[in-house]
């Protein structure tokens, strides 16, 4: 699929092609949903930059929480890519604005914030880098105290509203988008 000029790059495709398939093949819309189950979507749709970014300075990331995605524009616009995300559970632990990249970590650690231990008190004071890491393999920091773009190693929450406020992604797409990405790549979360 040709968007902008630009090959929308085939790790959307899988995704894509799978929820057309669905909906070919399903009578989903003519029953009622129960409210007690949970999909696990993402509506791609691409977005132009100039809709949100006054400039690709440094790269530009956009995250959509509607539509679970992460689009991310290259400084001199020649690359293009479109993740299916994982986003916060809630809207009360949702932020959304402007920030920016202030630190790449390459096999992170991780620690649960003070919100998350008063809401799960069982969880471990710390996880190294690893299999076990809730980070995945990379994870971007921004600007705001205790918010990432990670990968995880619990792909069921890809397409999901399941974080405790990050934005997550596969492994393979967070390793991707962490190449493509520095210190001072501008963030937009809508």
């Amino acid at each position: 699929m040709f968007v902008g000029g630009m090959l929308l790059g085939s790790l959307a495709a899988p995704a894509v092609a799978r929820a057309q398939a669905n909906m070919s093949n399903s009578t989903e819309m003519e029953k009622p949903l129960s409210p007690t189950i949970r999909r696990n979507i993402s509506s791609f749709r691409t977005h132009h930059w100039q809709d949100y970014f006054s400039n690709t300075r440094n790269g530009a990331i956009l995250v959509d929480i509607n539509s679970r995605a992460l689009h991310f524009w290259s400084e001199d616009q020649t690359i293009y890519r479109l993740y299916p995300t994982s986003v916060p559970e809630t809207d009360d632990l949702t932020r959304k604005g402007r920030t920016e990249v202030v630190k790449k970590v390459d096999g992170p650690s991780w620690r649960p914030t003070p919100a998350m231990k008063q809401r799960n008190p069982d969880w471990p004071d710390f996880i190294g880098p690893g299999p076990d890491n809730p980070l995945g393999t990379h994870a971007l920091y921004l600007s705001w105290a205790y918010y990432r773009i990670h990968g995880t190693q619990d792909t069921r929450k890809i397409g999901r509203r399941s974080s405790n406020g990050c934005i997550g992604l596969y492994n393979e797409h967070i390793a991707e988008l962490f190449g493509m990405a520095n210190v001072g790549t501008q963030v937009l979360l809508i």
